[in-house]
Parts: structure tokens; C-alpha cells; sequence
């Protein structure tokens, strides 16, 4: 029998052993009282750990030359990774140096707080570094978001083209691809000569994709593929401009094509090969990660670094499990108020086939749900000061994903914005097929992907003055997602879900992410089957099947990483309800959201003792 349990005190009660259950000095809430020092003294050496951490950062940052392009630096915006396992223990090998040089330099007593809380993340980064490092080929390579769909999409969104010297870095990179890729494709077979291999279903996706994405020219003369029409159009943009001629311009997209055809299709074509040949080997029945070599250690493992907390599969399913009942009883309450005759789970089909809950499957309707977000989004930012004192200043726009990584069902996501605001935010939907996009749906998920979510909480990150450039960067999945799903109860304090129907949509993303606890646990731990997942989803929530299937094949790809949602939700609300509790009448929501996000993301345990902190100043 499964016991029910107070979730939110076994995660305070976890929250507290935390720090030593993974073995790092973070002394800023529980080390030794610091000596009197002067203000000025303790300026200056935190002055100089932020002046040193942004150089090794700076040299952090070298070993991707992609994510310098995400963050909108051009400084090796012709260069691709070198994703090689012997990079990877370079890097690790660098991590390791710098931390023992951090130790040896700085005088923790003789930093300010914020500066502590800088000093304990690089520690903690290398110790998510050396805790991933012993299980460095069990990560999936090729399925989902892998280098065949990334590497495009990141040209595509990420690689800007204002010069002729811009034009000759994507170049470059096209050119680079080759070996790029086939990095990839080589730790995929040191993975499989481990006995490590994704599910079929990673295969065939990967093999789907890299089909689309070289249908079209130039690599074949179906139409245009979505790298052509991207070459063309920035190359080409560049004569608008006046930076070069149209004679310059078609010469460099001849290259441009050189490179594809030369480089890219043949690492591509090599990548299928091996995936359509190794596809024999694997299972049509697809299993978790206890079947992988040391597979129980590497779930608890995951589990640690997407939560942040050392909770164990089981206490995570059982919290799962007392989640969905508590958040069915409040459905149960809206199906009574709609005046919908019948069970809960009648009530899950009827929301799952009613027409009223789509936009229809055609371009109008996909224009009509983009608007519908459009306009919700523009009505929260009118309530953001009520609730906040931090505002963001970047952009946000919704758009839908690119036709060569579209999925049905697929997840709706949230791409980072540069910090100057050169390049906004972005709400990704996927849109292919409009009944996997419920309309009842779309204000829950404005809230998570964009304000007061992921757009509003990442942005504030990058733009905050005087911290480490790192911690404007780094994230942790307990705390981004866990605020994503906080801003979206937050959605309601703030005036929204007038519709039941839209509170019922709330209710249906909340529940999700408890079924996510439940069935990411049980696919990894308790060695669930594909279809006993499923249906347990079905049963349990009111989200359309093509979604459903969807998704719980992602929980098969990436362990752990669906329960750092409800997880870190779950902690944000202890946190607030512990501020409220001990601040009474002065508890002020705006200082309290402005403290959550003005450090950054934090793991759970940090953040906490920030919270901790902030309550004894203010007390």
C-alpha cells in the first residue's frame, strides 16, 4: 500500500540534510560565524573573486563556441565544439584546477554573502561535474534534441549574419559539421559497445529528422531545405544592407552549398547508416535506466543533479502519488461547477475530445493560437508590478516550432533571449498537429514559457548587475522548471483562469507534473513499461493521447529530468510558505519574488538559506 505522507515537510526535512548528503563546503548558511572584518576589506575581496570568476568563466566558455553564440558573443562565431570524449575530461580536468585555485586564493570569511553564494556554486558546478563524469556514456545521443536537430536549429536561430565575416563563420561552421557530428556518432558506439543504447523510438526520431532536414536543396531537389532557405536569406540580407554585392553574395552562397553537400550530407548520411544498422539491436520494448550497466546508481544520480535534492525514487513516486490525488479532488470540484454530469474520467474524454477545446487543424488555426497567446501574454506584463519589483527588459515573441523538429504532441519550450536584447525570447509551440494543442490549455502554458515563468525568471537572471557573469548563465532544472510551474498557480493569484475551463487547464498542467513524478520514477525504478506508463498517465490526466505518448517517451530519453518540475515547485512553496508564516502582516510578495530571482537560479537548498537569511535581516 502506498503511504501518503507531508510532501512539503520531507522536502524542508531533505532540503536540511542536503549539503552534507552530497558533500560540499557550503558554508555561507551553516559554516563558522565570520570574523570582524571591515566593509571595505570584505568589498575588495569580493570585488576580486568576481573579477577572477568572470575570467574563468571567460576561459569556461572556450570550450563551446556555440554557447558563445547563444549568448549573442561573436568571438568564435565560425568555430563548432569539440564534443569529443577526451574533451570532455579536458574540460573536467580544467574544473577540477580552477576549484583548487579558488580554494587556495580567496579568504570565504572575507567575502559578502552574495559573494559566498558565488564561491559555493563553482564548487557545486564541480561537483554535478564529477557525480555526471563516471556516467559520462549513458546519456542518449541521437532522439530527442540531439546534435542531428540541434546543430541545425542552432544555425538557424543563433548564427547572426550582419557581415561579410559573419557569412564566412557559418561557413566555417558548415564546413566543421562533418566532423562535428561524427564526434557525436563516435561516443555513440563507445556507448553501445558499453551495452548503452537509446530506445527505438530515439531512432527512428533521429532517423526521421535527418531526413527532413536534408530534403531539399541542396542536398537533394525536393524544394528547399530549412538550412538553404536560412543561408539564402541572411546571406542575401547582407545586399539589402549594402555590406557586400549580389555577385559577393551568391559567390559565399556557393560555398555555403560546397559545404553542405562535402561535409554535412555525408556525416548525416554516415549517422543513418549507423543507426539504421544498429536498430536490430535494440528492443522493440523499451526500458529505463535500471537496465543500464550500473543503471540504479545512475538514476539516483540523475535524480540528485535535475532536483538538486538527495530524494529517493521511492519517497519521489510516493509524493507523486498523494499529488495527483489531492489536485484530482480540486477537478472534481470544476467538473461540478461546469455542471458536467458523470465520472472524473469521463470528464478527462470529454475535455479531451470536445471541439470547443481546439483551434482547428489548419494554418488559421495555428495563426489564431499563436494570437490567443500573444494577447494573453500582453495582459499579464500589465500585472507584473503588483507582483514583482524586478522587471525583465527583454522581448518575448511566440512562434512555432521549425517543421524539421516539430513533433505531434510535442512539448511547448522556452529559448533564452541574448542579454542585450538583441534577440528576444522565445515561447516555442509545437503545432503540427492542433489536437495535441487544447486551447483550455494555452493560458497555463503562457504563464510557464513566458511572464511570470521562464521568460520573466531567465531574463532577470542575464540581466542582473553585479554578479558573476556565470550565475547569469547557469541553471538548474529544480529551479527553472519548479518556478515555471510556481508562475503558472501564480497565474491565478494574479487574476487569471476566469474560465473554469481555463482552471481546469491549470489543474491538467499541474497534474501532469505530479503523474510525471510517478511515472518517471516508475519507468526508472520500479521497471514500468512504456504501456503501463501510458496508461497510468491516461487514467490519471485529462492530456490528449498523441501528447501523452510523446512525452513519456521523452521520460524514457532523459531520467530524471520530468520530476525537477513538481519537485522544485513544491520547494518554492514551502520557501514562500515559511516567509509568510514568519512575516505575517509584512510579508510583502514583490520583496519575496525579487529575493527568489535576484541571485539567480540557486539549487534548492541555497535558496533556501538565502530565503533564511533575508527572514532573520528583515525579523
Amino acid at each position: 500500500m502506498i503511504k501518503a505522507f507531508n510532501t512539503l515537510f520531507l522536502l524542508r526535512a531533505h532540503s536540511l540534510r542536503y549539503l552534507g548528503a552530497l558533500g560540499i563546503a557550503f558554508l555561507a548558511a551553516c559554516g563558522p560565524t565570520q570574523p570582524e572584518s571591515t566593509s571595505t576589506s570584505i568589498s575588495s575581496e569580493s570585488q576580486r573573486l568576481t573579477a577572477w570568476l568572470d575570467a574563468e568563466y571567460a576561459q569556461e566558455l572556450d570550450f563551446s563556441p556555440l554557447a558563445k553564440s547563444r549568448r549573442g558573443d561573436k568571438s568564435a562565431h565560425g568555430e563548432l565544439d569539440d564534443v569529443s570524449e577526451e574533451s570532455l575530461q579536458a574540460r573536467l580536468e580544467w574544473r577540477r584546477d580552477s576549484v583548487s585555485r579558488l580554494r587556495s586564493e580567496f579568504d570565504y570569511a572575507a567575502l559578502d554573502a552574495e559573494s559566498q553564494r558565488s564561491f559555493d556554486l563553482w564548487l557545486f558546478e564541480l561537483n554535478q561535474a564529477e557525480e555526471s563524469a563516471r556516467f559520462r556514456r549513458h546519456g542518449f545521443i541521437f532522439g530527442r534534441n540531439g546534435p542531428q536537430s540541434s546543430l541545425p536549429n542552432s544555425l538557424i536561430n543563433y548564427q547572426v549574419v550582419e557581415t561579410e565575416r559573419d557569412a564566412q563563420d557559418y561557413i566555417s561552421r558548415l564546413t566543421q559539421s562533418g566532423r562535428y557530428l561524427l564526434q557525436y556518432l563516435e561516443r555513440t558506439k563507445l556507448a553501445a559497445a558499453d551495452g548503452i543504447r537509446a530506445p527505438f523510438f530515439d531512432y527512428r526520431q533521429a532517423l526521421s529528422e535527418i531526413e527532413r532536414i536534408t530534403r531539399g536543396l541542396p542536398f537533394d531537389a525536393m524544394g528547399e531545405s530549412a538550412l538553404w532557405q536560412d543561408v539564402n536569406s541572411k546571406f542575401f540580407a547582407l545586399v539589402d544592407s549594402g555590406a557586400i554585392d549580389a555577385a559577393r553574395a551568391q559567390a559565399l552562397v556557393d560555398e555555403a552549398r560546397d559545404a553542405m553537400v562535402l561535409n554535412m550530407l555525408p556525416a548525416y548520411r554516415e549517422i543513418s547508416a549507423w543507426l539504421s544498422d544498429d536498430l536490430s539491436n535494440v528492443s522493440e520494448a523499451a526500458q529505463g535506466a535500471w537496465s543500464l550497466p550500473d543503471g540504479e546508481a545512475y538514476y539516483q544520480q540523475r535524480l540528485a543533479r535535475m532536483t538538486t535534492l538527495p530524494l529517493s525514487a521511492e519517497e519521489i513516486f510516493d509524493t507523486g502519488v498523494a499529488e495527483v490525488a489531492r489536485i484530482q479532488a480540486e477537478m472534481v470540484a470544476i467538473k461540478e461547477q461546469v455542471g458536467f454530469e458523470g465520472s472524473l474520467q469521463d470528464f478527462f474524454t470529454f475535455i479531451r475530445s470536445d471541439d470547443r477545446f481546439y483551434h482547428p487543424n489548419t494554418d488559421a488555426g495555428r495563426a489564431a493560437y499563436l494570437a490567443d497567446a500573444d494577447a494573453l501574454l500582453a495582459a499579464t506584463y500589465e500585472k507584473l508590478p503588483d507582483y514583482f519589483g524586478i522587471l525583465p527588459k527583454a522581448g518575448l515573441e511566440v512562434r512555432r516550432v521549425e517543421p524539421f523538429r516539430e513533433q505531434d504532441g510535442g512539448a511547448a519550450h522556452y529559448a533564452r533571449g541574448t542579454a542585450d536584447g538583441a534577440r528576444p525570447g522565445t515561447f516555442y509551440a509545437h503545432l503540427s498537429d492542433m489536437r495535441a494543442a487544447s486551447r483550455h490549455r494555452l493560458e497555463n502554458l503562457a504563464y510557464h514559457e513566458g511572464v511570470p515563468g521562464h521568460h520573466m525568471q531567465i531574463s532577470i537572471q542575464q540581466e542582473l548587475q553585479g554578479l558573476p557573469a556565470f550565475r547569469a548563465n547557469k541553471g538548474y532544472t529544480a529551479f527553472s522548471e519548479g518556478w515555471g510551474l510556481y508562475a503558472e498557480g501564480l497565474g491565478k493569484e494574479m487574476g487569471g483562469y476566469q474560465d473554469p475551463y481555463s482552471d481546469f487547464g491549470r489543474l491538467s498542467g499541474e497534474i501532469w507534473r505530479a503523474v510525471r513524478l510517478v511515472v518517471d520514477t516508475g519507468i526508472h525504478a520500479k521497471r514500468w513499461t512504456q504501456d503501463e506508463a501510458v496508461q497510468y498517465a491516461l487514467e490519471n490526466s485529462p492530456r490528449p493521447e498523441p501528447s501523452v505518448r510523446s512525452e513519456i517517451r521523452r521520460y524514457f530519453n532523459n531520467p530524471g529530468q520530468a520530476t525537477a518540475y513538481k519537485i522544485g515547485m513544491l520547494r518554492i512553496q514551502a520557501i514562500r510558505a515559511k516567509a509568510e508564516a514568519a512575516l505575517g502582516a509584512d510579508f510583502d510578495i514583490r520583496a519575496f519574488h525579487d529575493q527568489v530571482l535576484g541571485s539567480g537560479q540557486l539549487p534548492m537548498s541555497m535558496l533556501e538559506a538565502k530565503i533564511d537569511a533575508w527572514l532573520a535581516a528583515t525579523l
